[in-house]
């Protein structure tokens, strides 16, 4: 009796990857080189979702090598923008992201032409669905965004957003404030963007709350602020007030880190 194949025992190989454009990039070089077939394979973040029956996981190596050679290809088949879409898709919350991009890849590497408007193609559209998402939660935070003033002179930033987002902030700012030191810390993820003033900005990880402290600590922020509030009090028009138009305009979840709704 032959043996079986995998294909036909209906084994599905998973391959995890981090949660990050280089993870995921080498996690699609990984699966696509496997010839395993795009049926028999997925992509999953680490730590997202749940372990499925029947399957193989195998953790991707990532490589500075394969992302190149992955970036390569989807600028030179499927174009600049298509790429902009991945690079967006995997700053989003959702957790299938990994697998999401992989199968429009499989699609905008072999289709001749734009592909990244074809929303009728499931694939493509769960892409734009999620592109969208992200890039509107970067647009209101930027509208959003306050900055203190730490004792140091540095500008800080607090943001709580749901999608990792504030790389995408970054530029505005940069272009905005790009003679002064500016921080913008996402406090979920423990992360920060770090400008110096007449240079460019990095991302920096730490898992400490030092920016938040830093700016309680020996600084007249707190003073600032209650004038601020006092300002919006003064101005304000109570006969006019409409808290359903105003969440409306300003969602709830975004007024934690601003200083009018301290």
């Amino acid at each position: 009796m032959p043996p079986v194949r995998r294909e036909e025992a209906g084994i599905m190989t998973v391959f995890v990857c981090r949660d990050s454009l280089e993870g995921i990039l080498c996690g699609v070089y990984d699966a696509w080189t496997s010839r395993l077939g795009h049926a028999n394979v997925a992509l999953e973040v680490e730590g997202r979702g749940n372990l499925r029956m029947f399957c193989e996981y195998r953790q991707v190596e990532e490589g500075e090598e394969k992302t190149e050679k992955v970036v390569r290809s989807i600028r030179k088949k499927a174009g600049q923008e298509a790429y902009e879409m991945v690079f967006r898709a995997a700053l989003s919350r959702e957790e299938e992201k990994a697998d999401r991009i992989y199968r429009f890849l499989i699609y905008a590497l072999n289709y001749k032409g734009d592909i990244t408007g074809m929303l009728q193609i499931p694939a493509v559209y769960e892409l734009f669905h999620m592109n969208r998402n992200v890039g509107n939660e970067a647009h209101l935070l930027i509208e959003f965004a306050r900055f203190s003033q730490t004792r140091e002179g540095v500008l800080l930033c607090t943001v709580g957003p749901k999608n990792d987002v504030i790389i995408l902030m970054a530029p505005h700012f940069a272009d905005r404030l790009s003679m002064e030191n500016w921080i913008i810390y996402d406090q979920g993820r423990k992360k920060a963007i770090v400008h110096k003033a007449g240079a460019g900005w990095m991302v920096v990880q730490t898992e400490t709350e030092e920016w938040k402290n830093r700016l309680e600590a020996g600084s007249d922020q707190k003073e600032f602020e209650e004038l601020w509030k006092t300002f919006h009090t003064t101005i304000a028009i109570k006969e006019r007030t409409n808290y359903v138009c105003q969440r409306g305009h300003l969602p709830l979840r975004f007024r934690p880190y601003m200083t009018e709704f301290q």
